[in-house]
């Protein structure tokens, strides 16, 4: 019962944080885009760049873990096409 309404209270404390507490990022990033004197080529120049930026920190992570795990996976999928006929 005391952990159950250990994890309520702090539930409701996270709610209460101010959204810019929890909404920290890059400084650099931060400072780029707050600039917003269309340095770097413009604004669509600066948003294309951060977009692709995390859209590469996105798949370093998928592709550490199929490098990692590639032999389950090429196993799984082997068996799964044996399974179907």
């Amino acid at each position: 019962m005391f952990r159950k309404l250990a994890l309520l209270l702090l539930f409701g404390a996270a709610l209460l944080v101010p959204a810019e507490v929890l909404a920290q990022g890059c400084a650099m990033c931060k400072a780029v885009v707050e600039n917003g004197n269309g340095a770097f080529g413009g604004e669509q120049a600066v948003g294309r760049g951060l977009n692709t930026g995390i859209l590469y920190l996105m798949a370093v992570p998928y592709l550490l873990l199929f490098l990692l795990f590639r032999k389950r996976i090429v196993a799984f999928f082997k068996e799964f096409a044996d399974a179907q006929g």
